[in-house]
């Protein structure tokens, strides 16, 4: 049986056991499970792995405790906030900021499975499928594959393909769907909605409106707010890179230890914070030129998504050290402000290059931490 969506889709369910078989013979994939569960007794770890049937049985029995484990490690609490209002009969696109790039979607999964939700499909770029084991393997994590680095026309096509992938995993699978609001993570925590990622989601159908296809999709936009970003110094030292060399370039290694560190690192407090379906705010858009309709749906969108962010003592302080003020001086003690200095002077020190240009970097994270604060006053002013 084939289907025309086979290219990006997760894999069907009679696709599980032979692609979970091939994955436990990569030595890469073996390198990878050892790392994060050193202790692990790989007979016993095969033996489980090859009893699954489904991609529900592997998520729910092997995704979900691994995910839950790693997010206990990492985080204090992870929640999820306002889920009651999700109207449960239809599927939603869910487009969020982008903070991590495994566990994003990762630890809003295992929120939802808590809360009697069925896990969403994830939309991962081909960028980091680096290995053929981690496609087999976020395929099998109900992940549907985002191609990128093609030509003009390669990219029309494929945009297509994906846009009626989304609506028919929607619509017709009755699959919710997670998505970022950008290719790849803000890295200065200004989080706005690609125009071109809307454009995208409606190219189909062909025959409805820009609106009306937004429509169909129950777009749902989501906040994401960790406490800390454990990759924070190393998009300080990229930002010091990009600088230094016009003609930087993150390698594949780079992306694999953003992944790693994002995976592993501590990030304080999680909360995901659903915002209202945006389908009434799109019947408002009256503007007649099509070529703007991308641009206020995105307004609406990232208003949103900066409301309904968590605001932690850490944002307040950076802001007030960013902008040389006591503004907010009042949802902090002394204490924690200067935790958060000794916090940021230890992850500069973490930062690999032979000459680091300390108050620049210095800078770069204060503004990462305090953009948020920015956004959010500015989206829930008056």
């Amino acid at each position: 049986m084939t289907n025309k969506f086979d290219d990006i889709a997760p894999l069907y369910d009679h696709e599980v056991e032979q692609a979970i078989q091939e994955i436990l013979v990569d030595p890469g994939f073996q390198h990878a499970v050892r790392y994060i569960m050193p202790d692990i007794n790989w007979d016993d770890f095969s033996a489980e792995m090859s009893s699954y049937k489904t991609k529900e049985e592997f998520q729910t029995k092997m995704i979900y405790p691994v995910v839950r484990a790693l997010g206990m490690k990492a985080s204090p609490s992870f929640k999820l906030d306002k889920w009651e209002t999700i109207d449960r009969s239809v599927e939603h696109l869910f487009l969020s900021n982008h903070r991590d790039i495994v566990l994003d979607a990762g630890l809003l999964n295992i929120l939802r499975v808590e809360k009697g939700f069925k896990t969403t499909e994830i939309a991962i770029g081909d960028n980091l499928l680096i290995h053929p084991w981690i496609d087999k393997l976020v395929r099998l994590n109900k992940s549907f594959i985002v191609r990128r680095g093609l030509s003009l026309k390669e990219r029309l096509i494929a945009s297509k393909h994906m846009s009626e992938y989304i609506h028919y995993a929607i619509n017709t699978k009755k699959e919710s769907i997670w998505i970022a609001q950008r290719e790849g993570r803000a890295k200065n925590s200004d989080d706005r909605t690609q125009d071109s990622l809307l454009k995208m989601l409606a190219l189909y159908p062909e025959d409805k409106s820009f609106i009306e296809s937004l429509k169909e999709m129950n777009l749902i936009p989501l906040s994401i707010s960790y406490e800390y970003d454990p990759t924070d110094y190393l998009k300080a030292k990229e930002f010091q890179q990009k600088r230094d060399d016009p003609d930087f370039k993150k390698t594949q290694r780079d992306d694999l230890l953003n992944m790693e560190i994002g995976i592993l690192g501590y990030k304080g407090n999680v909360i995901f914070r659903f915002g209202k379906c945006i389908n009434p705010e799109l019947d408002k858009i009256t503007e007649p030129d099509k070529r703007l309709q991308p641009q206020l749906a995105a307004q609406i969108i990232d208003k949103e998504i900066h409301s309904n962010y968590e605001i932690y003592p850490c944002n307040y302080i950076a802001h007030d050290l960013y902008n040389k003020e006591r503004r907010f001086s009042d949802k902090y003690t002394d204490s924690q402000e200067d935790e958060f200095k000794a916090y940021l002077d230890k992850q500069i020190k973490k930062i690999d290059l032979d000459y680091i240009d300390y108050d620049f970097v210095w800078e770069k994270m204060l503004e990462m931490y305090s953009n948020t604060l920015k956004n959010h006053l500015e989206a829930t002013k008056g």
